[in-house]
């Protein structure tokens, strides 16, 4: 198991305080002590609650006696783990948030699982769980308890014993179990990647990034799976290792990739990713594969990309931003569905400010001019990019390419603008395209759409549960949302 400390250094980049009791908000509450008992007892609960569920997932509402507030919680493990490692992890979180009572507001982030509460609900629809038939036996005598703790101190060796067994009996079998059953990250032997590669051949290589080569592997048991390798002399590739595994080793979405695992054991960082058969999207719009996709398919990748992007920013139980969102980590699996890629550059955000200050990190072109210009990182920088990345979905052209076919040489975001204001759409739209009438006017919506999404200042951006919706309407309502000229994004043009 990779260690927690460079995931905490991840969230105090983006300026969440960490003090050795939690993190904790900047309200109080004005309830007597009998409500700070109410919450303790609340979290405690929920400490108890979450190992025991099947998921290792727990999220509770509960009212105080007075009426007058009503607290929200949630709790959640790392899959790849057993009951008493989540119990124990849960443990430590709960003695670190408690310490943020009585603040309306806390969080806690150990190794391998996660704690907060708030006083406002996290989600629009907050769904619960019911915690009550997970403590009965707690609930049940205090008798049962002390007798619990005696023997719980008195086989703790045993605990670990079977603990450690299960973990190597469970590496040992991982690279036989099949693909669509894996749940989360494991631990894949070094030897066992080198071999599946043909020990990091050329002939196996699929791409290639800024710190080092992605390969096809085929394991012993026939899966065919990518595995991304770090190159450890690399000062950032270890951030980006861990950021990654993180990140992405417990999100579930059709359209982001999931990590199956990780190897540290050599003398490279190695990520072990599903496969996508169809590559990157940049090969469908410049590449090899250029012109092949039908406006259907195009549409349903812009859909696809929106949507994961969407349950990044709004639907995970913490805010992420991927801070690199461009056609090269679009991947395209068998079913032509798109799946967000390279989480390296990833960050936390804390949902109660508007933005943070950072360094600049990403891809000019496809980058946001206040996070580019000022470091300004909010979700609305994603908003951005995929506002470039669904133009050139539609024009099959780079962003940083003019357009070669008119006199007036503009770059494809400005060249969108300036026909957008024309009403001349369609001199945008990629020319290996044949669209029949009702397929221009849909162009046309999906034009609009991302152009809103390219606005200045960030404010008027939508958020992408928004582009999301506008995405499903049938009817085009973003015209009046699309900026005029005193929004305009002027690009610099070449010399």
């Amino acid at each position: 198991m990779l260690s927690f400390s460079l995931f905490r250094s991840v969230i105090e980049d983006v300026g969440i305080g960490i003090t050795s009791a939690g993190i904790c908000g900047n309200q109080s509450t004005s309830e007597s002590s009998t409500f700070n008992k109410f919450m303790e007892g609340f979290l405690s609960d929920i400490r108890v609650a979450t190992p025991k569920t099947s998921d290792f997932y727990v999220s509770s509402i509960r009212t105080h006696s007075t009426g007058n507030v009503t607290l929200y919680a949630i709790a959640q493990c790392i899959e790849n783990t057993t009951q008493t490692i989540c119990q124990d992890c849960l443990n430590m979180a709960y003695n670190n948030i408690k310490d943020c009572v009585p603040n309306t507001e806390g969080r806690a982030i150990e190794m391998g699982c996660f704690m907060r509460y708030s006083g406002t609900p996290f989600f629009k629809d907050n769904q619960t769980t019911n915690i009550r038939q997970f403590l009965k036996e707690v609930d049940s005598s205090k008798v049962g308890i002390l007798v619990a703790v005696i023997v719980g101190v008195g086989m703790i060796f045993l605990i670990i014993s079977i603990s450690l067994w299960f973990r190597l009996r469970k590496r040992s079998k991982a690279h036989k179990e099949d693909s669509s059953d894996l749940q989360a990250a494991v631990n894949f032997s070094y030897k066992d990647i080198q071999l599946a590669t043909g020990n990091f051949s050329e002939e196996h290589i699929i791409g290639k990034g800024g710190f080092g080569e992605v390969y096809k592997a085929i394991l012993h048991d026939k899966n065919v799976v990518a595995v991304k390798k770090l190159l450890v002399r690399h000062g950032r590739a270890r951030v980006e290792f861990d950021n990654e595994v993180k990140l992405m080793s417990n999100i579930r979405h059709r359209n982001l990739v999931r990590v199956l695992g990780w190897s540290s054991e050599g003398p490279e960082l190695l990520l072990v990713l599903e496969y996508m058969p169809n590559g990157s999207l940049d090969r469908f719009l410049w590449g090899e594969a250029r012109g092949s996709l039908t406006w259907k398919q195009r549409f349903e990748i812009i859909f696809g990309i929106a949507r994961g992007l969407a349950h990044l920013h709004h639907e995970f139980h913490i805010k992420i931003i991927h801070r690199d969102i461009k056609s090269a980590n679009i991947l395209i699996d068998e079913y032509f569905q798109p799946k967000i890629a390279d989480f390296g550059l990833a960050r936390f955000h804390s949902e109660d400010e508007s933005h943070v200050s950072t360094k600049f990190a990403g891809t000019l072109g496809y980058t946001a001019p206040e996070y580019a210009t000022h470091g300004h990182l909010s979700e609305k920088v994603d908003t951005y990019s995929f506002g470039v990345v669904a133009l050139e979905i539609i024009s099959g052209r780079r962003c940083n390419d003019m357009n070669s076919h008119r006199s007036d040489m503009y770059y494809l975001l400005e060249d969108a603008w300036r026909s957008y204001e024309n009403n001349m759409h369609l001199k945008v739209v990629d020319e290996n395209l044949d669209l029949n009438e009702s397929e221009q006017e849909h162009v046309k919506k999906i034009m609009e759409i991302a152009l809103t999404c390219t606005q200045s200042p960030v404010g008027i951006r939508p958020t992408m549960s928004e582009v999301v919706l506008m995405l499903s309407n049938e009817r085009s309502l973003v015209r009046r949302m699309v900026g005029n000229k005193s929004t305009f994004i002027t690009l610099d043009k070449k010399d």
